[in-house]
C-alpha cells in the first residue's frame, strides 16, 4: 500500500547519546500545574483535578531553532515545561507503577498565543489555537531514565536575553509525574510514543521579535531557541 499524498513522515525527536529516535505520538499538556502560576493566571491552587489539552507531534522544533514570530498575535508567551516521554502504553495505570511507563525526560517549550487563547476564553470556545499552533512546542533531545533516573526536584528556569523570568522547582508541581500519568491514564488510554508537558511555573510573559529563549531542568539538560527580527 502506498499513501495517497505526499506525507512529511513521523515527527521525532532524538535520544541523547545514540542514534536512536523517539517516534512522537501525541502530545498531552498539563494546565495550572505550578500553584504559583495558577495564581498568576487568576486560578486558585487549590488541587483540584488536572486538566489537559493537546499540541499536535509536528508542533515540535529542536533546540538552537531560529523561529519566525507567529501569525495572528502581538502576545506571544513563553511556559517552560519538563516533558516526560512515554514508552509503554497502558489504561488505569496506579501511581505506584505509573514511573515504569517513562522512558525518558526532556525540556520543552508551551509557547503560547496568549491573546488569542485570551479572546477565545472570552467567547466561551475552545482556545486550541491559542496552543497548538506551528512550532509551538519547541523541544530538546530526550534523555532515558537510565540517564536521569526520575527527576522530581530540581530548578526549572527560563531566561529571556540572559535576563531570569522564570523560576521554580520540579517538587513544586501540584500533580507530579506519576500522579499525572495514573490520572490521564483513566481518561485514555496511554500509547508509547506519547509526551506529557508536565506544567509551568510563574513568571510566564511576552516574547517579542530578536529575543533569544533559554530553558534549563536541573538533571534534564537545556533549551535554547531565537526568534527572527
Amino acid at each position: 500500500m502506498t499513501y495517497a499524498i505526499d506525507f512529511p513522515g513521523i515527527t521525532t525527536l532524538p535520544v541523547a547519546e545514540s542514534h536512536q529516535a523517539f517516534p512522537v505520538g501525541r502530545i498531552y499538556c498539563v494546565g495550572r500545574n505550578y500553584a504559583e502560576h495558577a495564581r498568576e493566571m487568576g486560578h486558585d491552587p487549590d488541587r483540584e483535578p488536572p486538566f489537559f489539552f493537546m499540541k499536535p507531534p509536528d508542533a515540535i522544533v529542536m533546540s538552537g531553532a531560529t523561529l519566525p514570530y507567529p501569525t495572528i498575535t502581538q502576545d506571544l508567551h513563553h511556559e517552560i515545561e519538563m516533558i516526560v516521554a512515554i514508552g509503554k502504553g497502558g489504561r488505569d495505570i496506579p501511581v505506584e507503577k505509573a514511573l515504569d511507563h517513562v522512558f525518558g525526560y526532556g525540556v520543552g517549550l508551551d509557547m503560547t498565543r496568549r491573546d488569542v487563547q485570551g479572546e477565545a476564553k472570552k467567547m466561551g470556545r475552545p482556545w486550541e489555537m491559542g496552543k497548538a499552533f506551528d512550532e509551538s512546542a519547541p523541544c530538546t533531545a530526550l534523555k532515558t531514565v537510565a540517564m536521569v533516573g526520575h527527576p522530581a526536584k530540581g530548578a526549572i528556569t527560563l531566561k529571556v536575553n540572559g535576563v531570569v523570568k522564570q523560576k521554580g522547582d520540579l517538587s513544586e508541581m501540584i500533580w507530579n509525574v506519576p500522579e499525572t500519568i495514573a490520572y490521564l491514564s483513566k481518561m485514555i488510554t496511554l500509547r508509547p510514543g506519547d509526551l506529557i508537558m508536565s506544567g509551568t511555573p510563574s513568571g510566564v510573559g511576552p516574547v517579542q521579535r530578536g529575543d533569544k529563549l533559554e530553558g534549563h531542568v536541573d538533571g534534564v539538560g537545556d533549551l535554547t531557541i531565537s526568534y527572527a527580527r
